[in-house]
Order: C-alpha cells, then sequence, then structure tokens
C-alpha cells in the first residue's frame, strides 16, 4: 500500500516569524497524533532553515518550492542542492507550472533539476498539469504524456519508483476551481499507466501520485479516496492551520480504514 503525502506549497507567502507560528501551530495539532503519512511543508528560501529547526523530531518534514541543478557557479539569484543539504531540507517542488509559465522552465531542465536532486538525496515532487484550452480539447492526456517524456528522460526505474508525481491542472490552481475526484483519478489512473509503459509494473505500483489544485478541508477526503490518488500537493490552504490539518487527518482516516 502506497503511504498518503500531503505537501504544502506556501508560494511566495509568509516571512520566517509569520512561517513559524504555522509550523507551531501544526506541530502543536499533530504532537499526539499518531500519523502513517508523509506531511511536507514548503515554505520560501528565506524561511527553510527555520522551518527544518522547529520540525526537527517533528511529523512534519521541509521542502523548497525550487532549485537549480548546479551544485555552484556563476548563477545569480539561484538555489542549488548542495544549499538545500545544508540546510536540512528532504524534499523539493520541480517544474510547477507557475514556474514554467513565468520562468520558462522546460521539461528538459526539470529533468536535468530530478537528476540533480536524486544525487543529492532530495526527494522530488514533480508537477505535470494542462492549461484550460487543453483540457477543453481535451488534449489532457497527451500533453501530460509528453511532460513525463521530457521529464524523466534517462532516470533510471530505482529512482522513478521513488518518485512523486503532482497532477495539478492550471486551470484549477488558485481558482477555485477543482477538478472532480472523477476527473482527477482518470488522469492520474494514466499517469500510472503511463509510468508502466515507460518501465514497468513494480515502478507504477510504487509511484505516489498527488492531486493538487483546490485542495480544501471539505474535499479532499473525496479525493484521496479514489484508488490512483497518493495524496496532495496543497496552496493556499496550506497557509490555514484548520484546513491543512483537516487535510492531512483526512489522509490519517484513509489510511486507517485501508490498513
Amino acid at each position: 500500500m502506497r503511504k498518503q503525502i500531503i505537501a504544502g506549497n506556501w508560494k511566495m507567502n509568509g516571512t520566517i516569524a509569520s512561517g513559524s507560528i504555522l509550523i507551531e501551530a501544526f506541530n502543536s495539532f499533530l504532537s499526539d497524533k499518531e500519523l502513517n503519512v508523509d506531511v511536507v511543508v514548503c515554505p520560501p528560501f528565506t524561511a527553510l532553515e527555520r522551518a527544518v529547526c522547529l520540525t526537527r523530531d517533528k511529523h512534519i518534514e521541509v521542502g523548497a518550492q525550487n532549485m537549480d541543478y548546479h551544485d555552484a557557479g556563476a548563477y545569480t539569484g539561484e538555489v542549488s542542492p548542495l544549499m538545500l543539504n545544508e540546510v536540512g531540507v528532504t524534499y523539493v517542488i520541480l517544474g510547477h507550472s507557475e514556474r514554467r509559465e513565468y520562468y520558462g522552465e522546460m521539461d528538459s531542465m526539470v529533468n536535468e533539476k530530478i537528476k540533480s536532486a536524486f544525487h543529492h538525496n532530495i526527494q522530488p515532487i514533480v508537477c505535470v498539469g494542462e492549461s484550460l484550452a487543453q483540457w477543453e480539447a481535451n488534449e489532457t492526456i497527451s500533453f501530460i504524456h509528453s511532460q513525463l517524456d521530457g521529464a524523466l528522460k534517462d532516470i533510471p526505474a530505482e529512482q522513478a519508483s521513488e518518485l512523486i508525481i503532482a497532477y495539478e491542472p492550471i486551470w484549477a490552481i488558485g481558482t477555485g476551481r477543482t477538478a472532480t475526484a472523477d476527473q482527477a483519478e482518470e488522469v492520474c489512473k494514466s499517469i500510472r499507466q503511463y509510468i508502466n509503459e515507460l518501465y514497468n509494473g513494480n515502478v507504477a505500483d510504487k509511484v505516489r501520485i498527488q492531486y493538487g489544485g483546490s485542495v480544501k478541508a471539505d474535499n479532499a477526503l473525496k479525493i484521496l479516496s479514489e484508488p490512483n490518488i497518493d495524496g496532495a500537493l496543497v496552496g493556499g490552504a496550506s497557509l490555514l492551520v484548520d484546513d491543512f490539518t483537516s487535510i492531512i487527518m483526512a489522509a490519517q482516516e484513509l489510511s486507517v480504514t485501508e490498513s
């Protein structure tokens, strides 16, 4: 059985001070819980070191929202995997649609970042997803398969099996619109089937696939109940204590039921 993973992407929100208050609230809520769910928070770069300190020996891991694939060099404004290692980050979000749209990141760059993340023992959360125009033109599956082709080029099976893939339809990110559970499951199932084609059934069975896109407390349980959805990449709701902890507990409810 694949373990559910709930990750909060804070994007460019919060300071070290406000992020610390948020994490301490999460810690307080989760302190007496026995969780069978992986929980990750991804604050801005400036807050990462403090986040790692606050989550040490707690239920929460810390991820970065992006990284460069070079170890060092003349890459002004970038953050390297060595820097993330030094801080103690264990996850990194790669290929988010906002990085692709606003900063021109291509599948080939995402591919280099995945390779670098694995090399430095940082767990990549790889984002894929289609635009509203692609969704309406029924091009979702073919487009996401092409993203996977580019992102996973030359990634060996043993690494691919450790991947977390986040399906985030661009039209549902921060818009309040959400794919129905059935729609999300259809795409996540197709991702798993395509991983099977690219690698094998064993890899496909191990890959964890999240759904992201306006996931909230009131829709999380239904979405997470789908057989090919193994967690959520949560945006705005991860900045709200009640909402994020409710999503975590929805995942925990499912893990208890399935066990």
